[in-house]
């Protein structure tokens, strides 16, 4: 008996679905994850420099700069921070009659003897560094840091803040 027309073709198309070998196109698919590699680097270099640790609450400000990247002074709970490593206990700086924090002078001028020559201790006295703290710090300790930095040369002294959004009036 003769095979009708369309039953051949039902038979192809079944004859190819069947197949075992289809394969998957890598071009496309590469595509797309070069693109999503290049977003990545893209909006991670766009991220904020400062890292913020979670138990303190930065005061607001209508600031306009983005932050440099400086040696980072951290007042904490307790403690006061340097570069992430602990340098003085806050209650024995506030009850100190002196104005200068020596544990932070001593870490200050540790960072300029890490440079390898003069040029490059300029170039970190000249970035500076950042006072990172939360809003509720007395202004006595503030005060001590940014006399002890710049006491230690370090004249470009910036503050911490989160940028307050802005009014739609």
């Amino acid at each position: 008996m003769r095979e009708s027309s369309r039953a051949k073709r039902m038979q192809r198309h079944h004859a190819r679905r069947s197949d075992k070998n289809a394969s998957l196109n890598m071009v496309s698919l590469m595509d797309i994850f070069t693109i999503l590699v290049f977003f990545l680097l893209v909006s991670a270099a766009n991220s904020d420099i400062l890292p913020t640790p979670k138990n303190i609450k930065l005061p607001l400000s209508t600031a306009e700069k983005i932050p440099k990247e400086n040696i980072v002074i951290i007042i904490g709970n307790n403690d006061i921070l340097i570069q992430g490593k602990k340098i003085a206990s806050i209650d024995r700086v506030i009850k100190s009659n002196h104005n200068v924090v020596m544990p932070l002078m001593e870490a200050l001028k540790k960072q300029l003897k890490q440079s390898k020559n003069t040029d490059e201790a300029k170039r970190i006295i000249k970035k500076g560094v950042t006072i990172m703290g939360d809003k509720d710090v007395p202004y006595i300790l503030l005060k001590k840091i940014m006399v002890t930095s710049a006491a230690a040369n370090f004249t470009d002294i910036s503050l911490a803040v989160n940028k307050k959004a802005a009014d739609k009036t």
